[in-house]
C-alpha cells in the first residue's frame, strides 16, 4: 500500500521493478482500510508542507504503527516519526538540490541524495524505539530513522542523483 501524499510516479516504478504490486491511497485513507487489504507493507510518500499540521494522517499512522512494516521518503519520514512521537522544527533554509550528502550512521557510507524539503525530525527527542539511521554531513539533522517494524529517510531515494546511490 502506498500512501499519496504527493508521491512522485517514481517510487512506484522503482518498486514495480523490484517485484513488488503497488495500490496507491490518497492520504485521506484510514487504518482500517488500509488492514483490510492484507498488505505485505506501507509506503509513506513524500510531499509539501508542514508535517504537524497534517494531525489526521499522523493519528491513522499511529494506529498503524507496529501492525504492518511502513516505509517513509520526505514527508513519509516525517509523518511516521511524529506518529511515534517525535517533534519535527522548520530548518532555516531548508534542504534543497540532488547533493545533500547523508551519512550513514552505522557504516562508513556517504550517500550523495536529492532533497527538498524545509522541515526536519528534531534529533534532540528521537521516537520511541527509533535509531538514528541516516545524518545530514552538513548540518547533522536527522535523514533517516530505523524502527522495529520499518524505517524512513528525509531524502528521495528513488531520485538516484548518482548512477547507483541511495
Amino acid at each position: 500500500a502506498l500512501i499519496d501524499y504527493g508521491a512522485k510516479k517514481n517510487i512506484i516504478r522503482e518498486l514495480n521493478k523490484r517485484g513488488a504490486s503497488v495500490t496507491v491511497f490518497p492520504n485521506t485513507v484510514t487504518a482500517d482500510e488500509i488492514l483490510e487489504g492484507n498488505f505485505d507493507g506501507v509506503m509513506l510518500s513524500n510531499g509539501p508542507g508542514d508535517p504537524a499540521e497534517n494531525t489526521f494522517e499522523i493519528s491513522e499512522l499511529a494506529k498503524l504503527k507496529g501492525r504492518l512494516p511502513m516505509f517513509g521518503i520526505c514527508l513519509g519520514h516525517q509523518l511516521l516519526a511524529l506518529a511515534s512521537g517525535a517533534r519535527t522544527t522548520k530548518l532555516k533554509y531548508g534542504h534543497r538540490g540532488a547533493n545533500q550528502p547523508a551519512r550513514q550512521v552505522k557504516g562508513t557510507r556517504t550517500y550523495i541524495t536529492s532533497q527538498n524539503h524545509g522541515y526536519a525530525v528534531d534529533g534532540k527527542k528521537l521516537p520511541e524505539g527509533a535509531e538514528l539511521y541516516f545524518t545530514s554531513v552538513n548540518d547533522g539533522t536527522v535523514e533517516g530513522l530505523r524502527y522495529e517494524n520499518g524505517f524512513s529517510v528525509q531524502f528521495h531515494p528513488e531520485a538516484a542523483p548518482g548512477p547507483r546511490d541511495s
